[in-house]
């Protein structure tokens, strides 16, 4: 069951795109502006809109932890805000001046692309804020553009219809011609993704003006060997498919049309889920939100609707409703999370005691009572006793005895708290393999084979999956 939370409808022009941070919504419109909303109640930050491009925005998307913001537009700037303050940190020039149309950012926030009408690409370093290199990569308008979950290759899209791959250093490794008649419009990785030991296999959904959505297979065997293969044709919508995007935990794809429709799909097995009608003109915008299971869409009516997944293994709605700071792990809050917490639990007289010492979720974590007395300077045995409490019971939550066998790190067998993929194609607790290999062990602790490499790299969507549980206990 999907039902529709809100609808905002601040903007004065059709919406462009719409993205997710952990806790905010953004949106980007003709009107020239970004709008940038709190996920708690959808109220407006107050620095929000943002004004700083000349034209209209096309294209906005959030760093991983959501402290960046990046937007571009006709006006040849792609634009990093800062979420903390809504100020512009850095503004990035078009090589040629042309119209961007999308950006993407690499999975560890070290590389920005953008994607141009003239069909060039521009690879920024995010870090240092240097043109690493631009490129013309069609004759077409660049349309879609998005980095593999591993973010070693990106893929593009175009108004001719090609899909290509590639690596960083733009050297094309594959090409899809003709993906889509008449037109790619969208493209989005699946976070998730397969390690076997000769090759990786990712999952790209993409549309287009064919009125189909369209799931791959892009498989890399070493370093430079690529191939694509079509797995699914999904034609739930009548019109040309504007956007599509896949959810954090890679079960869900969802997609808008000019047929003014939502549609959501089993990604594993392409079968229609729901088909959602309350937007009255082109569904231009869907985003998953990475910590809730909610869609954002937005459309050429200026408005944009948030809808609510119901659980689909709990039913629908089960548990009770959940405040912000719930939504994350406890070693992910913010001082104010852990204020919140305080005022739950009915602690509201250290709330001030807390503040004076910026105690955030890790903090909180490891509090004893020796540092409730010294450092805190608590003098009520009782109530640091109450404190402590409380804490266990957080701990305890972490611990696992319920979750799901795969939250669990096979060495610990604890509640991951950051999940690394190893080359035997398990997950594991980032400091438990990386002790086990320190140890000389360069057998899987799963199969007992040799593990061909000793590199990990990060499973964002299980830890996404595994917050969304803990957020749910």
């Amino acid at each position: 069951m999907v039902s529709l939370i809100c609808t905002l409808q601040d903007h004065r022009d059709e919406v462009y795109w719409c993205a997710f941070s952990p806790t905010l919504l953004a949106t980007c419109s003709g009107d020239k502006t970004i709008r940038i909303y709190n996920t708690n109640d959808f109220s407006e930050l107050p620095f929000s809109p943002l004004s700083g491009h000349r034209y209209g925005v096309h294209c906005c998307s959030f760093s991983v932890c959501g402290t960046y913001l990046f937007t571009c537009s006709t006006d040849a700037l792609t634009i990093i805000w800062s979420m903390a303050t809504g100020e512009v940190k850095t503004k990035f020039e078009h090589p040629g001046g042309s119209p961007v149309r999308v950006c993407s950012l690499s999975p560890d926030s070290s590389l920005l692309l953008s994607g141009a009408s003239d069909g060039t690409l521009a690879l920024w370093d995010f870090h240092s804020k240097k043109l690493r290199k631009s490129k013309a990569v069609t004759e077409a308008t660049v349309m879609a553009c998005c980095f593999t979950p591993c973010g070693q290759m990106f893929v593009t899209g175009c108004t001719s219809g090609d899909i290509k791959v590639w690596d960083l250093d733009m050297k094309q490794l594959y090409a899809e011609r003709d993906a889509h008649d008449m037109g790619v419009a969208c493209c989005h990785f699946a976070p998730q993704f397969d390690i076997d030991f000769s090759s990786v296999k990712f999952r790209l959904a993409s549309c287009g003006q064919d009125s189909q959505l369209k799931v791959w297979i892009v498989s890399q065997h070493g370093a430079a060997a690529c191939e694509m293969k079509l797995l699914h044709t999904l034609t739930g919508q009548s019109a040309p498919v504007l956007s599509c995007a896949f959810s954090s935990d890679s079960e869900l794809l969802v997609s808008g049309s000019v047929d003014k429709t939502v549609t959501v799909y089993n990604a594993n097995d392409g079968v229609l889920l729901h088909t959602l009608k309350r937007h009255e003109s082109f569904v231009t915008a869907c985003a998953f939100s990475p910590t809730l299971p909610w869609i954002a869409t937005g459309s050429m009516d200026k408005k944009v609707n948030v809808w609510r997944i119901a659980d689909r293994d709990s039913g629908q709605g089960a548990g009770r409703k959940l405040s912000g700071h719930s939504r994350l792990l406890v070693s992910d809050w913010s001082e104010e999370d852990v204020l919140a917490w305080l005022s739950e639990e009915g602690l509201e007289e250290l709330v001030t005691t807390f503040t004076t010492n910026n105690i955030d979720g890790p903090e909180l974590l490891c509090l004893t009572k020796e540092t409730l007395a010294s450092e805190l300077s608590i003098e009520s045995v009782g109530l640091r006793g109450k404190v402590l409490r409380k804490v266990e019971a957080l701990k305890a939550e972490l611990t696992g005895l319920d979750a799901p066998d795969e939250f669990l790190c096979p060495i610990t067998r604890e509640v991951m708290k950051d999940p690394v993929i190893a080359a035997d194609g398990y997950s594991y607790e980032r400091e438990a393999i990386e002790s086990w290999i320190s140890a000389k062990n360069r057998s899987s602790p799963m199969t007992n084979l040799p593990l061909p490499t000793t590199l990990v790299m990060p499973n964002r969507s299980l830890k996404t999956a595994i917050g969304r549980w803990t957020a749910t206990q």
